[in-house]
């Protein structure tokens, strides 16, 4: 990693009107990634969901329902980019324990549509909203396009990390 230059527009983190050069914000990123990390993790878990075993597909499940509404097992697997079955076995964990309910879609009655129970609700909206509110006052200031561009550039970091798993 190098320094600023002189010349280079940038001066350390703040980098000046045009912005930090490369180096100087992966710096300020790799220094702020863990600490948002950290407070992600300190965010309390609702007593109701404790005991529940919530892995991260878990939670992207419950936001897509919370925020989309009912969605059926085959979009809410192409929403979370995994197999069908996969999302069949989390809904019917979560279903068994009361977190999830599944209807017949009147439309189609071999078709199921996921919810979260009423009874659930405001404990996972409560959770998952803090999360929402602090991405809506960081993202409301920004242009469509500055958010557009965030949002990619964040997938590309987590395709990046990915490349490095296999």
């Amino acid at each position: 990693m190098s320094t600023a230059r002189e010349g280079d527009g940038g001066s350390g983190a703040s980098g000046g009107a045009a912005g930090p050069d490369v180096d100087d914000a992966v710096r300020t990123l790799l220094l702020l990634m863990p600490r948002m990390v950290g407070r992600v993790k300190r965010i309390r878990i609702p007593d109701e969901l404790r005991s529940l075993t919530l892995a991260p597909r878990h939670l992207s499940l419950l936001a897509y329902l919370l925020f989309d509404g009912p969605l059926g097992v085959n979009e809410l697997a192409a929403r979370l980019e995994v197999a069908p079955a996969t999302v069949s076995l989390m809904v019917g964990d979560l279903a068994k324990q009361g977190v999830l309910e599944r209807t017949e879609d009147p439309a189609d009655r071999r078709r199921k549509i996921v919810s979260i129970a009423d009874a659930h609700r405001p404990a996972i909206d409560g959770w998952l909203g803090r999360s929402a509110g602090a991405w809506r006052a960081a993202l409301g200031p920004l242009s469509q396009a500055e958010r557009r561009m965030f949002v990619e550039t964040l997938a590309a970091y987590e395709r990046g990390l990915a490349d490095y798993d296999a």
